[in-house]
């Protein structure tokens, strides 16, 4: 019980990065397809 509500503050303050985290992953990856696309 004890760990899980550690896990959930751990979230929470971690809530604020994790959007734009998954932002600059998303581009990182779609550029890096892209790459691999358009130079094959």
């Amino acid at each position: 019980m004890s760990k899980q509500k550690q896990d959930y503050s751990f979230w929470t303050k971690y809530k604020r990065y994790a959007g734009t985290e998954i932002m600059l992953y998303l581009i990182m990856i779609i550029g890096i397809i892209l790459g691999i696309i358009i130079f094959s």
